[in-house]
């Protein structure tokens, strides 16, 4: 994401979403904090470990009661790692116009309430992760430390969005061991693949807050790659097709999976020839439309387990 934000915070101008509209007032700024109208972060912390979770099937569907665990489990972190950005970020952000109206950059939810929140989050959090196996809490509570460090990462790098991919795709590993109760290289192929991938849609999304960054002495794939950013993202996003082959091969997946991944392919390319990245709109368009590409991807991966068993 940019520099500025978690995937999916984007703040907007007051009435914009429905919370603006219709929540409470004593509710606004709670749910402002935890992005609620605004789910595609959910969604791109989501589908790693859907996408996994499918991969390891073996030639059936995946387990039901698994992808629930994980939905609630990406809103509740992903939720958390909102709550820890804006804490480290509140002082950025209220320089920054596009967020500058958040609740803790504003002075409507005060630092001491907001780690109070943030404690209750990872309490559901840790209650989530425990219905899995203990393999899977291991390598799930190994995360912690990754999502501690992105926050900071924009400050000392260029390569936040690295950071951020690491972070936000451990759910690829999760999911995977959640099923077989060790790593595989399916998930490990997975996980290579899913950081390029969001390495590339991060990198879009931060050119909406290039000139902010450059104000207030922040960091960013945007900034780095500058006006090479279209063959950039290009080369992320075809490491993240190679990466979905190869996790596929290694899965035994069916010929279906590879088919329906011509429409991946399709999607992305769209996405870099069509974004104009001097235009914030059309950033967040092409941003957003990876929750969509999330349910092409999890659709491939069913279809390919179901033809090969």
């Amino acid at each position: 994401m940019s520099s500025n934000d978690s995937p999916g915070s984007i703040a907007g101008p007051p009435g914009a979403t429905w919370v603006d509209r219709k929540a409470p007032d004593s509710l606004k700024p709670w749910l402002k904090l935890s992005r609620v109208d605004r789910p595609i972060g959910v969604w791109l912390l989501m589908w790693p470990c859907w996408w996994s979770t499918a991969l390891a099937a073996d030639g059936g569907w995946p387990d039901l009661r698994l992808l629930i665990l994980f939905l609630i489990g990406a809103f509740v972190m992903r939720v958390a790692g909102c709550v820890i950005n804006d804490i480290m970020d509140r002082d950025v952000d209220a320089l920054v116009e596009r967020t500058r109206t958040r609740p803790l950059a504003s002075g409507a939810i005060s630092v001491p309430a907001a780690l109070i929140f943030l404690v209750l989050l990872l309490v559901i959090g840790l209650a989530i992760l425990l219905q899995l196996n203990r393999a899977a809490v291991l390598i799930g509570a190994a995360s912690l430390g990754l999502v501690a460090l992105y926050p900071l990462m924009k400050r000392i790098t260029y390569w936040p969005q690295l950071f951020l991919g690491l972070t936000f795709n451990w759910g690829a590993l999760v999911g995977w061991v959640a099923v077989k109760g060790e790593l595989g290289l399916p998930a490990l192929l997975l996980y290579a693949g899913c950081i390029a991938w969001t390495i590339g849609y991060d990198t879009i999304y931060a050119h909406q807050d290039k000139t902010d960054d450059l104000a207030v002495g922040v960091k960013s794939t945007a900034l780095r790659f500058g006006d090479q950013t279209k063959p950039w993202v290009s080369g992320f996003y075809a490491v993240f097709l190679v990466g979905l082959i190869a996790a596929g091969a290694a899965a035994g997946l069916a010929w279906p999976f590879y088919l329906v991944l011509i429409a991946v392919a399709a999607h992305l390319i769209w996405q870099v020839r069509s974004v104009d990245l001097d235009e914030p709109a059309s950033c967040q368009k092409r941003f957003f439309s990876n929750g969509q590409l999330g349910i092409i991807v999890f659709a491939a991966v069913v279809i390919g387990q179901l033809a090969a068993g």
